[in-house]
């Protein structure tokens, strides 16, 4: 097990990492998610031992290893920016960590057949790093810590430099090495959708704080900041103040000629919450552009322009706001054309003025 307590970490005046407490278990692969600069790597770099935390302390099976260095620890990791041994066959680079630790011949032929397989880097197992291309040789990096069989195995973005086609590959095939090997995976990036195709945990990080940790479905069900929904949301979650008066929430702006809504009805959960400020969140795929239910709210909004994907289209549009849309099919829209969209008032999820997560309030029954 590995854990950290009330783990900070500041660079002269900058503060990197505040305040982090986090207790990760034995066979679980844990994502730690933010924008760049949020702290993802800072954080790997204090577990794995590269760093010492300025306060707080990191435990591994109970025992303080706060001050042992990363070479006494058994970790394994690998950089967006990969490393490999340039006077190493492909071989020896994934096998090194083994021959280190003195394993047997066949075991070690083994475990780089196994990996090599996986990695689609059998046929280039006798060339030399400098001989692959930059994929190849990111590849080659990820099988060696791998094939390491580390207690903590530490990827930082490491699929951000391979091709399409690999990377969906291996997201598809990495959670299933997670669960074999009964390590602690902690794997880094910036993109929300590789969260959720990963599984397993999630820490949502922002400006070197984590917002929420949790298992990655219930973290993106039940975001419990503004922050960690926003976080946890490609493309960009869309979001605008409200006001709550009585059953109604009004838009909370100065501009009154904006698009948008003059009310919407609250959400049946929310009928309980105080009357006050809140944010509004919705999903840009719980917007649609024609309503398939009565019950769905519309919004007026403005193109601003659109992005087609093939199978979907982006529609950027002013609503109290930049919001955009995910619809399926193709949509060529004209910028500045008005556009009405709808949504399914379950979808709504609301924050508090604070930006917290509201609570569903249960309404109280006359008597």
């Amino acid at each position: 097990m590995l854990e950290l307590r009330g783990v900070g970490k500041r660079v002269g005046e900058a503060m990197h990492l505040a305040d982090i407490s986090l207790c990760l278990q034995p066979g679980s692969l844990n994502v730690l998610l933010g924008p760049t600069l949020s702290g993802k790597t800072s954080l790997m770099r204090l577990m794995a031992g590269l760093d010492r935390p300025t306060t707080g302390t990191v435990h591994v099976d109970g025992a303080d290893v706060t001050g042992v260095p990363v070479q006494k620890r058994d970790v394994a990791m690998v950089y967006q920016q990969f490393i490999n041994y340039p006077a190493m066959t492909v071989y020896d680079n994934i096998a090194s960590p083994m021959k280190i630790a003195r394993k047997s011949k066949a075991e070690i032929r083994a475990a780089v057949a196994k990996v090599a397989d996986l990695l689609q880097l059998t046929p280039y197992l006798d060339r030399m790093p400098l001989q692959l291309s930059g994929g190849q040789q990111q590849r080659t990096a990820l099988a060696r810590a791998l094939a390491k069989n580390a207690r903590l195995v530490l990827l930082d973005e490491p699929l951000a430099n391979l091709d399409y086609k690999l990377r969906e590959e291996l997201r598809a095939e990495l959670p299933k090495i997670f669960a074999e090997s009964g390590a602690i995976f902690v794997y880094a990036t910036a993109e929300p959708e590789e969260a959720l195709l990963l599984g397993g945990n999630t820490a949502t990080l922002k400006e070197g704080r984590i917002t929420q940790f949790g298992p990655t479905v219930e973290v993106y069900r039940k975001p419990n900041t503004l922050d960690t929904a926003r976080t946890l949301s490609d493309p960009p979650l869309n979001w605008a103040w409200v006001r709550k008066s009585g059953d109604m929430l009004l838009p909370d702006v100065g501009d009154e000629g904006q698009p948008g809504f003059d009310a919407i009805p609250v959400p049946t959960r929310y009928v309980g919450i105080p009357d006050g400020r809140y944010a509004l969140g919705l999903r840009p795929h719980h917007l649609a552009l024609h309503r398939s239910d009565a019950d769905e709210v519309p919004v007026t909004g403005q193109v601003v322009s659109t992005e087609i994907t093939g199978s979907e289209t982006f529609i950027h549009m002013r609503v109290l706001g930049d919001w955009i849309v995910l619809a399926h099919g193709i949509h060529d829209l004209e910028p500045k054309t008005p556009v009405e969209v709808y949504f399914s008032l379950d979808r709504l999820m609301l924050f508090d003025d604070d930006e917290r997560a509201v609570e569903a309030v249960p309404l109280v029954e006359e008597a």
